[in-house]
């Protein structure tokens, strides 16, 4: 349940940009998490991992798509979701590798009330992980249903016309 207060989607600026504090991720939990969701040699083998087009351990893609959501929740954690709807041009141009410093970028790029649904908003954000070189180690847009403050979503449902 969100707490009182947070940002609804009246409160996003568009071109707001947002960033985390830095988390440092250890070989150990490279290790631990690619052993349990994702076994691949150059994730989960440091040793074997040496021979890959990497020389070293990386990051499984999907782990750092959840150190991104751990970093992000700082800065977004407050605001009102409904929930997510897509997530567009996933790319991750960089490892990540154990000792990176990372830290989350949120930035709000459009949004528009629903067409479906006068309680809630539309939300595009461009969401990156960065490392401690400034490096793009996971981007993606995503597209988010945000509701909007109570008071303004009852005022435009009382306008609505009755079925």
């Amino acid at each position: 349940m969100m707490p009182a207060g947070g940002r609804y989607y009246e409160d996003l600026v568009i071109g707001e940009v947002r960033e985390s504090s830095t988390r440092t991720v250890t070989l150990e939990e490279l290790i631990e998490f690619a052993a349990r969701y994702d076994p691949q040699y150059f994730h989960a083998d440091p040793i074997a991992a040496k021979q890959s087009i990497f020389g070293e351990l990386i990051a499984s893609g999907i782990h750092s798509a959840a150190l991104w959501r751990a970093l992000d929740h700082q800065i977004s954690g407050d605001i009102h979701w409904i929930c997510g709807v897509a997530w567009e041009d996933v790319r991750w141009p960089n490892p990540v590798r154990a000792g990176d410093c990372l830290r989350a970028r949120a930035q709000a790029l459009a949004k528009r009330p629903s067409g479906k649904d006068p309680r809630r908003g539309i939300v595009e954000y461009r969401y990156t992980l960065l490392n401690q070189r400034n490096d793009t180690v996971f981007t993606c847009r995503s597209i988010n249903l945000v509701a909007l403050r109570p008071t303004v979503a009852v005022s435009l449902t009382a306008t609505l016309p009755t079925q």
